[in-house]
């Protein structure tokens, strides 16, 4: 505890708060064996384990093999979709804000052989090259409180969704076919907007924004977004369909302001933006296409559709651009912090089930996280999220 700073009334706060988090979840597991092991498997994925694989987790918990949590993750009787509509409760309960932003983007696990579920040579924005690997596509909460995830859905090839032996052996249920990156963002979105989830806008890279079906289902929802496009996407403009870099050269020089797209790690990050309105809206909504130009780059550009109430401001806009990158953050402390990519199941069900707890383990840091920045707001530099306490107050 010495090498946080964490006192031992911060230790038992913790150490409560992830008992209540026990329980919360606890009326999804008919048994109270695998109760237990999934509190016990939370406190491992919470400790300052190195790698947090089965034998790893298993020892952390006092077992002398890794059966338990195999059995956890794959042959107990509990719904991880019940456990993720506990998380999303919690999630608003304690970080719920009505500006708040749903980002939804993708990452990559990659894996060795054929046999887990989804896996096969597909590009992979993490590794940034064509890996052999699983596609998970998320959609993380960001508000003024805390910044954690929300849902998941396994991406799963064609190559797959057309093998059904291959399926049926990984545990596939019947009912799941082929369904693209932007429709799974939309199937979490929807339940996000069921659950009543407070949040005014969505945000996501081009993977999303050029899906020209996901955009329009936003549309009619009247959910303001700012979602990234590609260089070769085309708008309505005079009547055409035209290019976007076609479309920036026709901006005019007083276009373009120069605003920060949030802190980096450098300090603010400063681009020069413009927005143009589009054509096709009404009843006081407006599409924009926003670029984002390089200071020191200027041929250097990105571009967003932007769909929001007409009185939108550019500033607006490029507070919610800016906002997207939160979910790099929540991969990088996911994987860092509480073994996202860390698993060793094959099966869909696994997947599922470890991807939910480990969701939950990192809300439960950032809620920590953010009840400490209430609690001393004197305090210049908030304590960065790391479970390198915990796991001691709560055996």
């Amino acid at each position: 505890m010495a090498e946080t700073g964490t006192t031992t009334s911060e230790a038992q706060q913790w150490a409560e708060g992830l008992s209540s988090l026990g329980q919360r979840i606890g009326g999804r597991f008919a048994r109270a064996e695998p109760r237990r092991r999934a509190l016990a498997y939370l406190q491992g994925l919470l400790s300052p384990l190195e790698r947090k694989n089965g034998w790893q987790l298993a020892e952390e918990a006092g077992d002398a093999t890794p059966y338990g949590v195999q059995h956890l993750l794959g042959r107990a009787q509990w719904e991880a979709d019940a456990v993720r509509n506990d998380l999303c409760a919690y999630v608003v309960e304690h970080l719920g804000d009505k500006q708040a932003v749903l980002i939804v983007d993708e990452t990559g696990f990659v894996k060795k052989g054929a046999q887990s579920v989804g896996v096969q040579r597909q590009y992979s924005g993490t590794a940034g090259r064509i890996e052999n690997c699983q596609i998970g596509v998320f959609l993380v909460y960001a508000s003024a409180k805390g910044r954690t995830f929300l849902d998941r859905e396994l991406y799963l090839p064609q190559a797959w969704t057309q093998d059904k032996p291959r399926c049926q052996q990984a545990g596939v249920p019947d009912t799941v076919g082929f369904t693209t990156k932007p429709m799974l963002a939309k199937q979490m979105i929807a339940r996000a907007l069921a659950a009543r989830v407070p949040a005014r806008w969505v945000s996501g890279d081009s993977v999303y924004g050029n899906d020209g079906k996901l955009r329009g289902w936003l549309e009619a929802q009247h959910l303001a977004h700012v979602l990234g496009v590609s260089g070769n996407h085309y708008v309505w403009l005079d009547f055409q369909q035209r290019p976007v870099a076609m479309v920036v050269q026709r901006m005019p020089c007083q276009a373009w302001q120069r605003l920060s797209a949030g802190s980096g790690s450098k300090g603010p990050r400063w681009f020069d933006w413009a927005a143009l309105r589009l054509p096709g809206a009404e009843g006081g909504w407006q599409r924009w296409l926003l670029v984002r130009r390089q200071v020191d780059k200027p041929t250097e550009l990105a571009y967003y559709r932007v769909f929001a109430p007409a009185p939108t401001s550019l500033a607006a806009m490029v507070k919610v651009a800016g906002t997207r990158w939160a979910v790099e953050e929540c991969f990088e402390t996911a994987k860092g912090e509480v073994g996202l990519d860390q698993y060793e199941v094959r099966s869909w069900s696994g997947w599922y089930r470890h991807i939910t707890l480990v969701l939950f383990a990192h809300a439960y840091l950032t809620v920590v996280q953010a009840q400490t920045q209430t609690a001393e707001p004197r305090k210049k530099k908030a304590p960065t999220i790391s479970a390198t306490a915990s796991p001691h107050c709560c055996r």
